[in-house]
Parts: structure tokens; sequence; C-alpha cells
């Protein structure tokens, strides 16, 4: 599907939910479900792999993983691309055009980078940069700018959020991501003072999806959320066959 298309389904009356998947099963299990559209979960794609999150994955493993997903599946693709693997602008827009060569439709870009397991807020400047170097050459890809201003804990997370929405915006971003917003008077400042499409995660603290679709939500995403539950699943089930080993009905 076509940038042009992902985009529109961000400019429906109800909230679109995205499949975050991580491999070509769940990618397929998701679009029979009847997603729309699908996004990669760096989280869970770079545990599947060993890894810790973090863009501990390289950008090559990546691309392995996502070039099948896309295959696999007739519905849009985006991907959680972190920080675009890197702060040089020249291999942040070519990393950017290997998954447009692979078919994906839409990226995640985020001003947070996780430090010693710790996720911290980098300087709006340098995603805005990103940004505006990658459309420069590569207009028809969606970039969610994501801003780590709730889940690095800012002092003034509303305020902040807004200032870097609006040069994200401004840079030439698609839709803005703020995750762990959760308050309806946040939300609905987001909404207000946003001219793209607001992205939200889901939390236990988060509305429902009809009230996120009136206050004009355009987006939400579940990230590792049902890929760390279904580890915790195969674990308790691991656990008993050891003790029991027979299948389970």
């Amino acid at each position: 599907m076509s940038y042009t298309k992902f985009k529109k389904l961000h400019q429906q009356d109800r909230t679109l939910i995205l499949g975050n998947v991580w491999d070509v099963q769940s990618a397929k299990i998701a679009e029979d479900s009847g997603f729309q559209a699908l996004g990669t979960s760096s989280h869970a794609m770079a545990n599947l792999l060993g890894y810790a999150d973090g863009e501990k994955i390289s950008v090559d493993e990546i691309l392995f993983m996502v070039e099948r997903i896309v295959k696999s599946v007739s519905i849009p693709v985006s991907v959680d691309f972190e920080s675009g693997y890197s702060d040089n602008l020249e291999e942040v827009v070519n990393n950017v055009k290997r998954l447009i060569d692979a078919g994906v439709v839409g990226i995640n870009l985020e001003d947070g980078k996780v430090i010693k397991g710790n996720r911290k807020l980098g300087k709006q400047e340098l995603l805005a940069e990103k940004i505006q170097a990658i459309k420069s050459i590569h207009k028809n890809i969606f970039i969610n700018a994501r801003t780590d201003t709730y889940t690095t804990g800012h002092p003034t997370a509303l305020d902040e959020s807004v200032k870097r929405m609006k040069a994200y915006q401004k840079a030439g971003a698609d839709g803005v991501f703020v995750p762990l917003a959760e308050k309806k008077s946040d939300i609905l400042a987001l909404v207000g003072d946003g001219k793209l499409p607001l992205n939200l995660f889901l939390t236990p603290k988060l509305a429902n999806i009809d009230d996120l679709s009136e206050w004009g939500v355009k987006r939400l995403s579940h990230g590792a959320k049902i890929y760390e539950w279904l580890v915790n699943q195969n674990k308790k089930t691991f656990e008993k066959f050891i003790n029991n080993p027979t299948l389970p009905k």
C-alpha cells in the first residue's frame, strides 16, 4: 500500500489501531484479525533475536525481518526505527532508503535514546534535522515523530511536547507520537495544539477507543505489550511442561 493510502488511514473519524508485530507469523495473524495497518515493535524484534531494547539490533537484522514481514501481508507496514540507528544525517537517510526499498510506507523516529538501560530525552534540534534530511530526499515515507517527554518524566512534559511537536511538524513530519500521555486534559491539549495526527500508546490508564476517537486521537499503538504477554504465557507453559510433559489443550 502506498504512502498516500497509509496517510489517509490517519484521517479517519475512528482512531487507527496499529497492530504491533515482530515476525511473519504475528504479522499474518494481525492481518487476519482485521488490522488495517501494522507497525513493527523494535523492542519485541530486538528481544526475539536476543538483544535488549535501544538500538542494540543492527540495521541489517532489522531489514532481514522487515523484508519478510512486508512480503507476507497485503496491508501497510510501518517500522519502529528508534532514533534512526545513527546521528549522522547521511547514514540515517541511507538507512531509511533501505526500508523504503523493502516496501515500508512509514517509520517511527524518536528523540529519546536508551543509555545504559535508561531512556534519556535527546535534543529536539537533532530529530528535526533527521526528519528534514529524510524528507528532502524521500517525500513518500510517513514519519511519525515520537517525543519521549512523558516517558523520561520531563517536569513540564505537556509544554515541552507541544514545543517539540511544532518543531517536528515544521521539519516535515507526518504525525506525532507522545507515549504515556494519558490524562484527558493533556490529550485534548496535544490534539488542539498540533496540526498533525496524534499517536498515543496503550496503557491501563488510557481512555477507551471510543473516547480517544471523540477527542481526535488518530492512532493507537501497543508496542511490545502483546509480545511480552505471550512470552510470559510461554514461560508458564514450559514450567508446567517440565514437570508434566503433556501437550497443552
